[in-house]
């Protein structure tokens, strides 16, 4: 076991370097440029494109997909809104100080732009069957819009194991080892009911899994930013303080972490790295989920993606830091992950009530991430080896969950990390190189629906 951390250690030093900092910044920069700054420009347009219409819209029969645009962004905003929220910043201030959350939601402005274009091209290039299913993600616009099938197969290959470390075990063990802090519940069964729950939804199909995302992810979300913004509220004095805290020690992340943290890079890296696992921007699974959705335009679900990575990242995750800063708990490395942010609800909150709102989300956000990242691990396996493959993965992904429930909290993030930074290599690479498809996608879509740039 030591030697397989010293390796993930080793790698990780490498794909959460500069180079790839610069790589990730740097690529949502150059399309929110190219773009025009789309995700700043009509935002008014896009939540009306987007969240209020997807309360109008009725399904249509006629349109190609397996999801409705809505389920579609639930499954993926399911995937997203989990324990990056809540386990993720608490680890990224631990880790590299409150200045950590400034490179994250910094990140996530560019990375609006990033996203919209994963799921332009994720929708361009899915594979439509005779039976009406639909296959897709980052694999097929690097295999066909590219023309390089060798990255298709290598990206397909990186996303199973991230899929069942990302959520198998990071989430599994999250929502464990939170069960048993707070009420002593052993981590076994917490394993064995999720992955008995987890399977019931999943072998029931990719609609089973939109329509059970489309009824939790509105729901979760709603209470935890109430519970959020009722810390905020009730502790305005202090949020002045914690806004200077989370500033300066972006800058000068040793003034106010008293030492312990002292390098601008670390704070970046633990920044960017949990905002980047949080919201997803940049790594081409979005493409994954979207490409199943009932739309004739690409463009009609990119907007999609400039919503979410706002909402995870800039609103949930800015909620979550402010209450970790203001709590105080974050000093002296006592408390980490999910606990960490458990506790300061509970400090902040009267009654325990806090802890308990916090409790319900970490058991929402993370089995929500459950059924949905599955789809992921699917997506891929199906490119590699085929339909027949959907089986077995389901099978693993079961047994993943129950490994899950009794990992260890820091080796599994520390895993997280190193392959996340290496699916952004190959993603990112193919998205550059097709930015002058979405560019010209973007723009149709503007003239034919009218909007001033």
């Amino acid at each position: 076991m030591d030697t397989i951390v010293a390796i993930n250690d080793f790698v990780n030093g490498i794909v959460w370097g500069v180079p790839i900092l610069i790589l990730i910044l740097g690529t949502g920069i150059y399309y929110t440029i190219r773009l025009g700054f789309l995700q700043f420009r009509h935002p008014a347009y896009i939540f009306r494109e987007t969240v209020v219409k997807a309360f109008k819209k009725k399904d249509d029969g006629t349109v190609v997909g397996e999801l409705t645009s809505f389920q579609a962004a639930m499954v993926s905003v399911s995937a997203i809104v989990g324990s990056g929220n809540i386990a993720g910043v608490a680890t990224a201030i631990v880790l590299g100080g409150p200045g950590a959350i400034v490179w994250m939601v910094l990140a996530a402005f560019v990375g609006m732009a990033t996203k919209f274009a994963e799921i332009a091209l994720g929708v361009r290039y899915r594979a439509v069957h005779q039976d009406g299913t639909v296959s897709g993600g980052a694999m097929y616009y690097l295999a066909d819009g590219l023309g390089q099938k060798w990255l298709g197969v290598l990206f397909s290959i990186l996303v199973i194991p991230f899929a069942f470390v990302i959520s198998g075990v990071v989430d599994t063990n999250t929502i464990a080892l939170t069960l048993n802090e707070r009420y002593s519940v052993p981590t076994l069964a917490t394993g064995i009911f999720l992955a008995v729950l987890t399977g019931i939804i999943v072998f029931g199909g990719i609609k089973r899994i939109g329509y059970a995302c489309s009824l939790v992810a509105p729901f979760m979300g709603g209470a935890y930013i109430i519970a959020g913004l009722s810390i905020i509220f009730t502790h305005l004095p202090q949020i002045p303080g914690a806004f200077v805290q989370i500033l300066e020690g972006a800058f000068n992340p040793a003034a106010v972490t008293g030492g312990t943290i002292g390098s601008i890079l670390t704070c970046m890296r633990y920044g960017i790295a949990r905002g980047i696992y949080s919201n997803e921007a940049g790594l081409g699974t979005a493409a994954m989920v979207h490409c199943g959705a009932k739309v004739d335009n690409p463009i009609d679900q990119a907007l999609w993606g400039p919503v979410e990575v706002c909402l995870d990242t800039v609103f949930i995750c800015t909620v979550t830091s402010l209450a970790i800063v203001v709590s105080g708990l974050w000093i002296g490395g006592q408390y980490d992950g999910a606990v960490l942010t458990m506790r300061a609800f509970d400090k902040l909150l009267p009654g325990g009530i806090g802890g308990f709102i916090c409790l319900g989300a970490v058991l929402l956000f993370g089995f929500s991430c459950l059924i949905s990242y599955y789809t992921y691990a699917e997506r891929a396996a199906e490119y590699l080896f085929g339909p027949k493959s959907k089986q077995v993965v389901k099978l693993f992904w079961v047994v993943t969950i129950l490994v899950g429930s009794q990992s260890t909290l820091g080796f599994a993030w520390d895993l997280a990390d190193t392959f996340n930074g290496l699916m952004i290599i190959p993603n990112l690479v193919g998205i550059i190189l097709l930015s002058g498809q979405v560019v010209d996608m973007e723009r149709h879509y503007r003239d034919v629906h009218l909007i001033k740039a």
